[in-house]
């Protein structure tokens, strides 16, 4: 069965700032220059909520990267695997008691502002404080009017839209 029920999403675990940028470095920078599309996220239809377990689909036209955190510094980068918009909802779970799940783009006005805009850069944000989620990876995505990262929020995805703490040390992969 596929991760929350969507249809050919398998996640792939990877922690650590060398692991992830040796397998995702060079397409991640690929994205530079090119124009956020949309974000998609999982909307929990019974909740009125963002569902922040699901990946994170962030669409720039040609290439989709799947963002999912998981446990205090795991990591999945899938690409072109979810079709956000072949399957816009579907349902989750227990057949005799289906959660209905979406992809809604509209959740953050932050994210919408962004749409059309180019690409500046992409960092690899990591975490160096002293805690458990030392040596956690965020994705940074850089705009010339805006960013925002997503982040692991203990065991599940959390975006903010600011610069990062200064407990992150920045990994740009611009060429």
């Amino acid at each position: 069965m596929a991760f929350f029920d969507i249809e050919g999403y398998e996640p792939v675990w990877l922690s650590g700032l060398k692991r992830i940028r040796g397998a995702h470095g060079d397409r991640l920078g690929a994205l530079v220059g090119k124009r956020l599309q949309r974000v998609h996220l999982t909307w929990f239809v019974e909740y009125r909520e963002w569902l922040q377990d699901a990946p994170v689909v962030v669409d720039f036209g040609d290439e989709r990267l799947e963002i999912t955190h998981w446990k205090f510094d795991e990591v999945s980068l899938t690409w072109n695997t979810i079709d956000p918009y072949g399957k816009s909802a579907w349902d989750w779970g227990d057949p005799a008691e289906p959660s209905p799940l979406s992809w809604r783009q509209d959740i953050y006005p932050e994210l919408s502002a962004l749409e059309g805009q180019v690409l500046h850069d992409v960092e690899l944000l990591e975490w160096v404080g002293r805690d458990m989620a030392g040596g956690m990876v965020a994705i940074g995505f850089v705009f010339p009017q805006g960013r925002f990262t997503v982040f692991n929020a203990m065991d599940e995805n959390g975006i903010e839209f600011t610069e990062p703490d200064s407990s992150y040390r920045k990994h740009s992969l611009v060429g």
